[in-house]
């Protein structure tokens, strides 16, 4: 037998609905096709048959009333006839508190039912409807609807909402969990002259200032944690176009009948440096903090910086990547920051957005007092010069150790042997290995696991877990870097004498018994 008991003949209130700028204007939905309206908290009722608004069925389903946040006038109903193998979407539209209706479905699929609506808290003609198929908005009264993507699967959301303190829009979807975005803020901006203008940055939200850390002990398989939103500050901006390289516009000319560009452009092609759309990040002195790259890409984008000054350890020939790798440096402190958008291309920077103010603000605070945010400055400023004296010496350091090793090589290949030299340049190693033993610690020992003296890449170490919290140095942090500065001058002094007299004077030795070129020594000169 059929059961018909599950349909809708029960004629029960569905949703609820009191308008937020007149007291006692209730909208109250029902499950047979009738909106009952009363503007004395209930006292009187006026009834509204939707069946007799044109376009709508006879007894749809009241899934969701909306009074406007900003005109108590205004209210809006998501309706649904798929009880009656009707799916088309119905929404409507009240502007005199329900007595006269149109409809907004504008542009909406044929077949999409309508569960709810959201209206934004700050931008009146923002509003957010839950679909059967996705989630999609409307910014001109219904009368284009735009779907939302990114990530979103298709499938029906059932309930939607906006978390107001940051902005955020959470989907409820039939199965398949919850979803948010994490800031609205570029709708609200959006507009439809952005299509075919210039690149849009979006304002930026306050970024939290706080110490990353899991409070969440071993769960075993009972543990369950979502991704969260990146840590930082998040710029989104808008591109109409992404920025075409020399290789894009030859492509772009291909499609139509042209001439082989000949190997010169091929070659610029080839060398040309971008284009990079980056996102510079200055503070409220105008002092470079930190730039990033972002994407170069048509539509919307996002790109997440995390509150890092870029990493101050020196640069090796080595590492390559552009000069745009994500190792980051220290913290930053809280205040006032700027971005802008720019595009780089053959080593031009040109600012297309911006600059754009943004507020890093910590989150709470803590249990002991901290530091002054210009007493962690300074100490930061103290620990990056050091740790770039630190990598220089280990580089050079490392590359004089080779050095001397070559030149070993080289020497027992001279036309004369030098046994003189050998002696020297073989004390010139055991100098430097000591050098190294001072600097990183004893490796013999290491490979047993003891102990090695406490070395100034030991005392940085300990100076620099300063930034691991949000309080600022201690007197021990300080000690350290004091330590390790310390340590250091010695080293350097000794490394000084051997890299800027030492082996000079070998390498001319080496020239004058016939040895080949070793590395280093430059050109050779004819």
């Amino acid at each position: 037998a059929w059961d018909v008991g599950a349909m809708s003949n029960y004629n029960t209130i569905t949703s609820l609905a009191e308008s937020p700028q007149q007291e006692g204007l209730v909208y109250a939905g029902t499950d047979d096709g009738i909106i009952q309206v009363t503007e004395d908290a209930g006292a009187n009722w006026r009834k509204v048959s939707l069946g007799s608004i044109k376009g709508l069925p006879k007894t749809p389903f009241v899934n969701d009333v909306r009074a406007d946040l900003f005109d108590a006038n205004t209210v809006y109903a998501a309706l649904d006839n798929h009880k009656n193998g009707d799916y088309k979407p119905y929404l409507i539209k009240s502007t005199d508190k329900g007595r006269s209706w149109s409809l907004m479905n504008g542009d909406l699929p044929g077949r999409m039912l309508t569960w709810r609506l959201v209206q934004d808290h700050e931008n009146r003609d923002l509003i957010f409807l839950a679909a059967e198929y996705g989630i999609y908005f409307t910014t001109n009264a219904g009368k284009n609807w735009i779907k939302l993507k990114g990530g979103l699967p298709t499938i029906s959301f059932r309930d939607i909402t906006i978390q107001r303190r940051d902005n955020a829009l959470v989907g409820a979807s039939f199965g398949r969990g919850f979803y948010v975005m994490d800031d609205i803020t570029p709708i609200r901006e959006f507009n439809s002259s952005m299509l075919s203008g210039g690149p849009t940055l979006f304002k930026t939200p306050n970024a939290k200032w706080y110490r990353q850390f899991s409070r969440v002990g071993s769960q075993g398989d009972g543990e369950y944690s979502a991704k969260n939103a990146p840590f930082g500050a998040t710029f989104t901006y808008y591109m109409s176009d992404k920025i075409k390289s020399l290789k894009d516009e030859r492509k772009a000319r291909e499609k139509n009948n042209t001439d082989f560009p000949g190997w010169e452009a091929l070659e610029d092609e080839a060398n040309q440096q971008g284009p990079d759309v980056i996102m510079i990040i200055k503070d409220a002195n105008g002092n470079h903090v930190n730039t990033i790259k972002g994407k170069n890409k048509k539509g919307f984008n996002t790109v997440n910086w995390g509150l890092n000054y870029p990493s101050l350890r020196g640069e090796r020939l080595s590492a390559g990547g552009g000069g745009f790798r994500r190792g980051g440096g220290i913290m930053v402190t809280p205040g006032t920051y700027t971005v802008s958008l720019a595009s780089r291309v053959n080593g031009k920077t040109t600012v297309l957005q911006g600059p754009q103010s943004f507020d890093v603000v910590p989150i709470y605070d803590g249990a002991l007092p901290r530091k002054s945010y210009d007493e962690m400055n300074d100490f930061r400023r103290k620990v990056t010069a050091l740790q770039q004296d630190l990598t220089a010496t280990n580089t050079e350091l490392s590359r004089s150790i080779r050095r001397v090793e070559a030149m070993t090589r080289s020497a027992y290949k001279a036309e004369k042997i030098s046994e003189e030299l050998l002696e020297r340049l073989e004390s010139a190693r055991q100098s430097l290995l000591d050098m190294d033993k001072a600097m990183n610690g004893n490796k013999v020992k290491d490979e047993i696991g003891e102990r090695s003296d406490p070395t100034p890449n030991d005392a940085n170490g300990l100076g620099w877990r300063a930034f691991g919290n949000t309080y600022g140095p201690t007197g021990n942090h300080k000690g350290a870097y004091e330590r390790a500065k310390k340590q250091l001058v010695g080293i350097k002094a000794k490394l000084a004498n051997i890299v800027n007299t030492t082996i000079p004077t070998m390498e001319k030795e080496l020239e004058r018994i016939g040895a080949p070129w070793v590395e280093g020594q430059g050109l050779i000169k004819n």
